[in-house]
């Protein structure tokens, strides 16, 4: 739904067939099964083990000698199995999905709207032309009142036809619209460049018959090339690390450029004299101090001196852009390097804590899990798209970011896994409801016990 709405705009309104719609969602769920499959094991798993335990099978099983450890030992590999297909799928399967995806939109949005020339609106969708029929047939063929104004001058409304009737047909091929317009008068008010008073003579012919031709091609929904650059999302993780490789190669070339520019600096710097206009070699420069030149030669020095730090300043602070530039574009294929396996961790970790809280909750169904899964997950997803967010910023290393929800769900699934082995009612619905008896008939009773005293006062 969330991707429906955010391309709405370029999908209304443009004719697109079935096929183009249903191909467009296709490539849209296949982008979204690694971000799914958590979600599902999470909520599978709550539904499996909160029936079981609603309907006190985990505990026949437990009286029959099956601990929870053996209960869910062949489960936790069936998650595991489901994560290495998680990860496989992300790293395979859902790049060159993303890509297709990306084609396909910008395809559709370079495409124009529909021709659809209503009856008294002018229609611009034709390449500076705007027509505006006054009638219409129902047969879509026979108009009347015909005005169309060319705009190929860029001189305005200045140049038009009209026409009382008229016929607008498709050629087969449907690239062209073909218009016959008869009796009817053009009307040219271009103004005179030759003139000096630039006047605008008015020049007006009558016509009995006249054709026109608007190519329609653009019209059409055309398939591009595979021309643009793919995006992160777009790269299997073996593209991901050549492309870091490409960045770690210009990193460092950009720093021996620049310890380069600084030692070339130092040595002006300590060598002074050989920017000096005499033809000296450096080897014959005599060592003399700057306080025995002249007040002309010291100030050429110092304007040399100068002109050297100005250099060395401005290509550190070039190079210095260009690094962060290079930093950050590494912490953008970092965090999509470490994406397919936090998602593909995921799996297993939202596993460990549906299969525990279900068997504490004791709530099959549909309901209570599904609360409890979108709760879980809508955190999950929050704290993962902080991470990747502060990751890209640069203001955590990427591993940390994109594994931050990962740190965070650790301990929680240790704690219900621990909960739920020990056979706690810490979080059972019937230990919540009877602790909520409990405080109401507390209340109850101080409540009469304050009437009564007050009573007997």
């Amino acid at each position: 739904m969330q991707f429906l709405w955010k391309y709405v705009d370029d999908l209304v309104g443009k004719g697109l067939e079935l096929s183009i719609i249903l191909e467009l969602l296709f490539y849209a769920s296949a982008t979204f099964v690694t971000l799914a499959a958590p979600l599902a094991v999470l909520l599978s798993s709550l539904m499996t083990f909160g029936t079981m335990g609603e309907q006190y099978e985990i505990i026949a099983m437990k009286s029959a000698g099956v601990s929870l450890r053996k209960l869910v030992f062949s489960l936790s590999l069936f998650s595991m199995l489901i994560a290495a297909g998680s990860f496989l799928f992300a790293d395979h399967v859902a790049p060159r999905a993303f890509f297709k995806l990306r084609m396909l939109i910008r395809n559709i949005q370079d495409q124009k709207p529909t021709l659809s020339i209503e009856v008294g609106t002018f229609y611009s969708g034709f390449d500076n032309y705007t027509i505006r029929v006054g009638e219409k047939n129902r047969n879509n063929v026979d108009i009347s009142d015909i005005l169309l104004f060319d705009h190929t001058k860029s001189r305005g409304n200045n140049t038009f036809i009209y026409a009382k009737r008229g016929k607008m047909e498709m050629t087969d091929d449907k690239m062209y619209m073909l218009f016959y317009l008869y009796d009817g008068f053009s009307w040219d008010e271009t103004p005179n460049s030759d003139s000096p008073e630039n006047n605008y003579p008015l020049l007006r012919s009558t016509f009995s018959e006249q054709y026109k031709r608007f190519d329609i091609s653009s019209f059409q929904f055309e398939r591009s090339s595979e021309f643009f650059t793919k995006a992160n999302q777009a790269f299997s993780n073996k593209e991901i690390k050549q492309k870091i490789d490409s960045v770690m190669i210009s990193l460092n070339q950009h720093n021996d450029n620049l310890m380069e520019t600084f030692l070339n600096s130092c040595y002006y710097f300590k060598n002074f004299l050989s920017f000096d206009n005499s033809q000296q070699k450096k080897s014959d420069i005599p060592n003399v101090l700057f306080s025995d030149f002249s007040d002309k030669d010291k100030n050429s020095v110092l304007d040399k001196m100068q002109w050297i730090k100005n250099s060395f300043r401005d290509s550190f602070n070039s190079n210095k852009e260009y690094k962060q530039y290079y930093y950050l574009d590494l912490a953008a294929y970092y965090t999509e390097w470490y994406r397919k396996f936090v998602y593909a961790v995921a799996c297993i970790i939202f596993f460990f804590i549906g299969a525990p809280l279900g068997s504490i909750i004791r709530k099959g169904g549909i309901g209570v899990p599904l609360v409890i899964t979108v709760a879980f997950f809508t955190a999950y997803f929050f704290i993962t798209i902080f991470g990747e967010k502060i990751a890209k910023g640069g203001a955590v290393p990427a591993w940390f970011g994109m594994w931050l929800s990962t740190f965070i769900l650790i301990p929680i699934c240790a704690f219900l896994t621990f909960q739920a082995s020990v056979d706690s009612a810490l979080l059972s619905s019937e230990e919540l409801h009877r602790k909520i008896q409990q405080l109401n008939l507390k209340k109850i009773f101080s409540r009469k016990k304050n009437e009564n005293t007050a009573n007997h006062s």
